[in-house]
């Protein structure tokens, strides 16, 4: 079931969009993240670790792992010189990440990523080897509040659930390079592993610059890394809000191709 009303008084932030979008070769598909709830904990390598495949290498701030947990709607998934992916139109998500790189190259590892739109979830399996689920979900916007909610569809004992509500504050701002907030959000690589070969992959993503805002929220539920075994503390470390971007996606190449590359 997916809830998407939108009312009350309108949000005047615009979506960041690509500038001159001509300029880029061999993107594949297009998407839109919009409202975006960024969530941070620190966490110790170690009890991470163990999750990261082979071929990778955890990626650390000041000694310190981090797993960002993202809430957000999507909007816009088009394949390059195609129309809109029918039954694509909006959706609400949330993904579970950490932070990697591998031969020089910097970006992040997905942990789980759940969605209530099934065919979504099968394109991003095949096409980029995500750990997509099939979620119950809502998403209602009001004003300038967000309420999101998320149970995934399985047969777990204790479904890995999300139930929230947040909104921006403040004025607009950019990461300055350097800072926690700019590694953190600054990220224009996915890496994937196929589980039918074991190898892994990766992918480019362009964006405009993160505009982030302060936001106030409250998490009601969070057992979306139970799971897992990540131990997380009842409030993050870090949050952040942004009003989104428009993104390129570049199609996914083996990580041995990266030997001739300069990460960046």
């Amino acid at each position: 079931m997916i809830d998407v009303r939108m009312g009350g008084i309108r949000i005047e932030q615009r979506i960041i969009q690509i500038k001159s979008p001509a300029q880029y070769n061999g993107w594949t598909m297009t998407q839109t993240w919009e409202h975006l709830l960024f969530l941070h904990w620190a966490v110790s390598p170690a009890s991470i670790k163990g999750l990261i495949p082979e071929g990778l290498e955890l990626d650390t701030y000041d000694g310190k792992a981090w797993i960002s947990m993202i809430p957000f709607l999507l909007s816009g998934v088009r394949l390059r010189r195609m129309p809109s992916v029918p039954f694509t139109t909006t959706f609400p998500e949330i993904n579970v990440r950490t932070y990697v790189k591998a031969k020089g190259k910097t970006g992040v590892f997905f942990l789980s990523l759940d969605t209530s739109n099934p065919l979504v979830i099968k394109i991003a399996k095949f096409w980029y080897r995500l750990p997509y689920y099939r979620a119950q979900m809502t998403f209602h916007h009001q004003g300038d509040r967000i309420d999101f909610t998320s149970r995934r569809l399985s047969s777990l004992p204790q479904s890995p659930m999300f139930e929230g509500s947040y909104q921006p504050l403040a004025d607009r701002f950019l990461a300055n390079e350097g800072t926690l907030m700019h590694w953190l959000t600054e990220r224009y690589t996915l890496f994937c592993r196929c589980n039918r070969t074991k190898q892994m992959m990766y992918a480019d993503v362009v964006h405009e610059p993160w505009q982030l805002q302060e936001t106030v929220f409250h998490i009601r539920e969070n057992s979306m890394t139970e799971n897992l075994s990540i131990p997380l503390t009842d409030s993050p470390h870090l949050a952040l809000y942004s009003r989104g971007v428009q993104s390129l996606i570049w199609p996914i190449r083996s990580l041995a191709d990266l030997s001739s590359d300069r990460g960046g």
